[in-house]
């Protein structure tokens, strides 16, 4: 006998044989009891089952609404630079920090209403709405200058199928 041959005692215990005559002390009915479910083979009950009533997860109060999970921009609005910005100044991420109008610029940042731009100002990396956007065209040929990386392609529209003719075969 080697040591890698060695069994524990306690795995030795066979188990117990059921079904096999009353003598057997697991005969009749197994030790399942008489009838019902669970003395069924393939039986299987989720633990959250309730026996039919509705189960607690469904009966408690749902949470209404919904939160997206795509980051929303830092919005900022126009009358806040009009009194912050003066006139041919730039507006970008680093320009809000330094007068704390936005606290971080992950998500990029939104100019929306409500009010008018009056100023001549040059907007970089920054958002506009399409009211804004026609106020700032007006102000000046050159409304908004995007970096390259920030500028999103629309797609392509999808080309429709075309058949061709079948091949003929060669003889």
């Amino acid at each position: 006998m080697k040591l890698h041959n060695l069994i524990s005692v306690k795995t030795t215990k066979k188990a117990k044989r059921v079904g096999r005559g009353l003598a057997s002390g697991k005969g009749e009915n197994a030790g399942r009891g008489t009838k019902g479910q669970k003395s069924r083979s393939g039986y299987n009950i989720p633990r959250s089952f309730e026996g039919g009533q509705t189960p607690l997860i469904q009966r408690l109060a749902k949470a209404r609404g919904f939160k997206s999970i795509h980051a929303k921009p830092e919005i900022v609005h126009i009358k806040d630079i009009e009194k912050n910005f003066k006139d041919g100044e730039v507006v970008n991420f680093k320009s809000l920090l330094e007068k704390k109008m936005v606290h971080s610029v992950k998500s990029g940042i939104k100019v929306v209403g409500p009010g008018e731009l009056t100023k001549n100002l040059r907007f970089l990396d920054v958002r506009l709405t399409k009211k804004l956007l026609e106020q700032s065209i007006k102000n000046k040929e050159k409304p908004t200058e995007v970096a390259p990386e920030k500028i999103v392609q629309k797609p392509k529209a999808k080309a429709t199928p075309v058949k061709l003719a079948p091949k003929e075969k060669k003889v």
